[in-house]
Order: C-alpha cells, then structure tokens, then sequence
C-alpha cells in the first residue's frame, strides 16, 4: 500500500520521473492535471481562459483529495496544487511519502517552454515562475517528507535517489 507523491514548480520534472518510478516500483502512474483534462474535457490552459483559476483549483482539490485514497500509486501533483490550507492538510495528513523536486529557474526554463501557453505565466515568464517560486517553496518544503535537489541531475538519478529513500 504504497503512494509516493511528487509535487514542485513547473519544469522540475514531476511527470518524467513520476513516470519511470512507477515503472521502476512496478506501481500505477497518475497526474493531476492529465486526471482534471479526462475529467472536464479541456485542457488546463482552456479551464483557466474558459472558467477561472477558482474552478481549476477547486477541480485540483477535488482530485488530489480522490487520488489520496489510492494506493500502489506513484502522483504527480500540478504545481500549484498544494498551495491551498485545504490541500495543504489532506497532503500532511495523508500516509503518503511526498518528494519536493527542487529546479531552479535556469534548469526548469527550457523544460517548460516559456513560449507555450502558461496562464500563470504570462508576461514575463521567468519573472513570472521565479515568483511563483517563491511564494510556493516554504509550501513544498513544509508538505514535503524529502527534497531533492535536481539540478544536474537526469531522471534515472532521481528515480534513484527517491528508491533509495523509500527504503
């Protein structure tokens, strides 16, 4: 009865390594934001221009709080997922294992594509995720059992170093 969650900025890599490290733990995959796109029909970018940052978030916590009842499950979280009081207790309560993946800007830039359509990043969007950033960090850090620094580092490493860990 395992679930591993991984949770961080945009960029850090929360759906390529969730992806291998359920594979690696023989475990299922799950994404929020691919679970909220099945769900509504649109994507993340289209809920945000059609509907709101409020519906997509409440959407968010609707999920988050489905997905937390699996097990054998490795979850990548949305970056902002945690961000709410609400979403911030059902991922500290739970018995679940949580990873910060901890990118910086120059490393989570080319892996998100700022020229993509980003709602919360426009503008300007290195600004825009830097500040993201900071706001979100003590968050990360506070829900979050293990961080790991990944910068420089490929997934297969991360993948490594998160087994490791749940040993």
């Amino acid at each position: 009865m395992t679930l591993v969650i991984l949770l961080g900025a945009p960029g850090a890599g929360k759906s390529t390594v969730g992806a291998l490290l359920a594979r690696e733990l023989k475990l299922a995959f799950v994404d929020t934001d691919k679970v909220i796109e099945n769900i509504t029909g649109k994507t993340v970018s289209q809920i945000f221009v059609d509907d709101g940052e409020e519906i997509f978030r409440a959407h968010e916590l609707e999920v988050l709080e489905t997905q937390l009842r699996a097990t054998d499950t490795v979850l990548s979280l949305g970056g902002g997922a945690p961000i709410s009081l609400a979403a911030q207790s059902l991922l500290k309560n739970s018995k679940s294992v949580k990873f910060f993946l901890d990118v910086s800007l120059s490393v989570a830039a080319p892996r998100v594509g700022f020229n993509r359509d980003r709602p919360l990043l426009l503008g300007n969007p290195r600004a825009q995720w830097q500040s993201l950033l900071d706001k979100r960090r003590p968050i990360y850090e506070d829900v979050a059992d293990h961080c790991i620094k990944v910068d420089g580092l490929k997934a297969n490493a991360i993948v490594t170093q998160i087994v490791e860990l749940l040993k």
